[in-house]
């Protein structure tokens, strides 16, 4: 592989979809493009662009830029709508067709600025035909791991046959609300009669260590070619935006208090906001499980079942728990607090980005998936032996006992042993790999511009 800089000539537009799990990885592979030598142009709408802002090193200031695209202005859908994040579930679907509509901006930006490549969200995929009308080359980007994209791609691709990898299932409930919500919006632009060499390449957030197998099985259909881009690189001091924040200080002095492995961090992403029943079964079930514990509880803005502390939990449960639990209202830095040597578990919806932060720092997971990705990305870590899935009922409903058994189960007995030894082991393999997989990323960023300024001089 070339040394860093030979690619600084390279110019690069990303795309992601307005979701801050789709936008995260997409800064990060960004970074580490950047690394090696890519200019980065990062494509989102305003309120979107203010999230990132903050979230780009100052090393990255010259190599990484940010770009506005605006979305066509409708009533119901104001500015501070322009993002999911805090979006009422009912303006989701009018979200995905406004961002298809700015369609003409986005053609705009292509061609104003010589891009040399498009990265854009794979559900996104019209942005894809917009950069062939420009002869710009792109690779789509699926913000999850091969997993979950090997268990669409095969009944997509081979309708009536049975998925050949058990361990990956959705119950019905799950799938009703994983359809309706990603699946049916990327195949409407699906055109399989027409799918160039450029279209085959798909990146993943994930490593060959974590998922290989579906990757190759992917590959080895030929309809698609698998480039996983290796996980997350996590700086020694991870940057607090709440330095000064007394409360978080406090919890963190609480929790260097506790013995090693044996607390439980409880979180459930920015983009899900628990219902008021099952904030009472997690906190029943903590309780009962009387393990301690640091649990992160959000509230939608403006609606909700809950949007008061007072009003979410059971009676009495702070009372009860006393110096058992901690509970931080709206945000916690998730990394700082993983990485500290008396967690022993995650409990988590295991949300792709969670999932792989907990992998990075050696933690086991508790899974409790609540909807889209995240219960086919449960039961991929169960599977490779770093998570166990706390079980529901057949209406999908969660009980204070299966939760406070598997928190018992992981904290203090063996089960929570091997858990922890694998999942080290896990997540040493994937930084040793990480180097080799961005290598395979600027392999095939090289082949498809080379094709293409091959073809633009003339000599294909």
């Amino acid at each position: 592989m070339a040394a860093d800089g030979e690619h600084r000539n390279l110019k690069i537009l990303m795309l992601p979809y307005l979701a801050y799990g789709h936008i995260t990885p997409f800064l990060e592979l960004a970074k580490k493009l950047s690394d090696r030598g890519f200019s980065i142009d990062l494509c989102s709408t305003p309120i979107n662009l203010s999230f990132i802002k903050d979230k780009v090193p100052e090393k990255y200031s010259s190599s990484i830029q940010l770009v506005e695209l605006h979305l066509p202005n409708l009533p119901e859908l104001p500015p501070h709508y322009h993002t999911t994040n805090g979006l009422p579930q009912h303006l989701k679907q009018t979200l995905f067709k406004a961002l298809k509509m700015a369609k003409p901006q986005f053609y705009q930006i292509l061609s104003a600025q010589k891009y040399d490549l498009l990265i854009y969200d794979i559900m996104l995929l019209w942005s894809a035909r917009v950069a062939s009308t420009l002869n710009i080359p792109s690779i789509k980007f699926y913000t999850v791991n091969a997993a979950v994209f090997c268990f669409f791609f095969h009944f997509y691709y081979k309708p009536g046959e049975e998925f050949p990898f058990p361990a990956l299932y959705l119950r019905e409930y799950e799938q009703e609300k994983m359809t309706h919500e990603v699946v049916d919006d990327a195949e409407e632009e699906v055109d399989r009669d027409n799918i160039t060499e450029s279209d085959k390449f798909v990146l993943v957030d994930s490593s060959r260590e974590i998922d290989a197998k579906y990757m190759d099985y992917i590959s080895e259909t030929g309809q698609a070619k698998v480039v996983p881009i290796g996980t997350k690189f996590h700086q020694d001091h991870v940057v607090n935006r709440d330095a000064d924040n007394m409360e978080i200080e406090l919890i963190i002095k609480w929790l260097g208090k506790k013995k090693e492995h044996s607390t439980v961090f409880v979180s459930f992403g920015s983009e899900y906001f628990l219902t008021k029943e099952e904030m009472e079964e997690i906190a029943y079930g903590l309780e009962l499980s009387n393990v301690d514990f640091i649990w992160v509880v959000r509230f939608q803005k403006g609606g909700g079942q809950v949007n008061k502390l007072e009003d979410a939990l059971p009676q009495g449960f702070v009372e009860r728990i006393g110096e058992k639990g901690k509970i931080v209202e709206g945000w916690a830095p998730q990394e700082r607090i993983l990485k500290h040597p008396n967690i022993g578990a995650f409990v988590t919806h295991c949300g792709w980005n969670s999932t792989l932060e907990s992998i990075e720092f050696g933690v086991p997971i508790i899974a409790m998936p609540m909807l889209y990705d995240q219960p086919l990305n449960a039961r991929l870590v169960v599977e490779i032996g770093v998570a166990v899935e706390v079980p529901r009922d057949g209406n999908g409903k969660l009980h204070r006992v299966n939760i406070a058994e598997n928190i018992k189960h992981v904290i203090g007995e063996e089960i929570g042993q091997n858990l922890r030894k694998k999942v080290t082991s896990l997540g040493d393999n994937v930084r040793l790999r990480r180097g080799e997989e961005m290598d395979g990323v600027v392999e095939v960023i090289k082949q498809l511009c080379d094709k293409t300024d091959q073809s633009k001089n003339g000599l294909t």
